[in-house]
């Protein structure tokens, strides 16, 4: 029986985080186990909030170290970098030619960002497409994702379907895969954790940094002494790494 192909990207627009281990990197290691896993550093991506390129190169050399130090492994998956294969936006330009400007004013994450001041420009209001072709190009069967990528999906499928139904059948139909039993990480501010919003909690880093984070925990109505969820999932990384 031919196994899934499963994709999933990861951006180096900062240090991986614990929100990526829990909402990806944990996934992606056991899926390597029994599915055919393709895994890239979306870094064509990062350029939407990072562009200074020799941080950018750092960023994604580090990002692919911390992939295999947490255990993805090149012998039992497909590793890559975006920027490597530049099929992918080729693809992109293809795809954003069937793709209606209603459908990106749609996207509730574009929004999100624009409204928490990141630059609106054309790249992040374009962000859909080029994740479109990340997945369509390699024929993905399932794509894994947290609850706030759903829409994402939902935009490449649709993509898909409309590029199908005018020309023949091309592109694989992805599965959205979501983590029922997962929740959203959230930062030191409350929100979603996330490298654009700076508010994260790097999983590889040193000792000062990573408690200066952690006391950086915007408050909530627990007692003084209880502890906070982030917290916890954070000692939960540490006790099985």
């Amino acid at each position: 029986m031919k196994k899934k192909r499963i994709l999933s990207g990861v951006q180096p627009s900062g240090l991986l985080h614990i929100g990526n281990y829990f909402g990806m990197i944990k996934r992606m290691i056991e899926f390597q186990k029994s599915s055919d896993l393709f895994c890239f550093i979306a870094n064509y991506h990062s350029l939407t909030s990072l562009n200074d390129k020799n941080k950018l190169e750092d960023n994604t050399f580090v990002s692919f170290c911390d992939l295999l130090a947490l255990g993805l492994n090149p012998s039992k998956s497909t590793i890559w970098i975006q920027s490597h294969v530049p099929e992918v936006t080729e693809l992109a330009w293809i795809l954003s030619n069937f793709t209606s400007v209603g459908l990106m004013q749609r996207s509730t994450s574009y929004k999100d960002k624009i409204g928490r001041g990141l630059k609106p420009n054309m790249g992040l209001f374009s962000y859909p497409i080029l994740m479109a072709s990340d997945i369509l190009l390699f024929q993905s069967d399932v794509v894994p994702v947290g609850k706030d990528q759903k829409q994402h999906l939902e935009m490449t499928r649709d993509i898909a379907l409309k590029f199908n139904n005018t020309f023949e059948e091309i592109f694989t139909i992805p599965e959205i895969d979501i983590d029922k039993n997962a929740s959203v990480i959230n930062g030191i501010d409350d929100q979603k954790m996330s490298k654009s919003y700076n508010n994260t909690i790097p999983i590889f880093g040193d000792d000062k940094y990573i408690k200066e984070q952690i006391m950086n925990i915007v408050t909530d109505s627990a007692g003084l002494n209880e502890p906070k969820i982030l917290i916890l999932h954070y000692l939960k990384f540490i006790h099985y790494s």
